[in-house]
């Protein structure tokens, strides 16, 4: 009996890379014209995995924002991995919101996951581990037709495939 192929469905973030990202943008926010002086701040907690972003009005949280998301961008990480909240009213008439950065993936979307590779009639096996999803099957063509399948596909974070072997 030949040996079966596997690999892993994993959602992880370099944190490395998006602090690189966030310093970048720091230092862009004190350097540009439109937003030096206007009170914006970015702010990274690597431990808690937030981004917080505080302006005196939602336009330039917004631009904030955008200039966040364009240094992760050149850093390789997809937006998909940052999910942010409604801004929020804060002291003195400002904006904050949040940011948090998504890692692993939660039991509903590992279900959802499995669910849609089971429709999908492939000959494989689908096992939930923690915050990731291992296939397995004996044959490598399956296990590549549910590789493209997932990527075609969009759960809200982004999804890598490792330890194919």
């Amino acid at each position: 009996m030949a040996k079966d192929s596997s690999f892993d469905v994993v959602s992880q973030v370099d944190m490395q890379e998006v602090d690189n990202a966030f310093q970048q943008a720091t230092r862009e926010i004190s350097q540009r014209y439109d937003l030096k002086d206007s009170g914006a701040t970015i702010a990274l907690s690597k431990s808690d995995k937030l981004v917080t972003v505080n302006a005196p009005a939602d336009f330039v949280a917004r631009q904030i924002i955008d200039l966040f998301g364009s240094k992760l961008i050149k850093r390789g990480i997809d937006l998909a991995a940052v999910k942010w909240d409604t801004p929020q009213a804060a002291s003195g008439g400002t904006v904050r919101v949040l940011g948090h950065i998504v890692e692993g993936i939660d039991q509903p979307t590992a279900k959802k996951i499995n669910k849609d590779i089971k429709d999908t009639k492939a000959k494989v096996k689908v096992t939930i581990e923690a915050d990731k999803l291992r296939v397995t099957s004996p044959s490598k063509d399956a296990l590549q037709q549910v590789i493209q399948f997932l990527r075609d596909q969009d759960y809200g974070q982004p999804l890598q495939f490792t330890n194919y072997r």
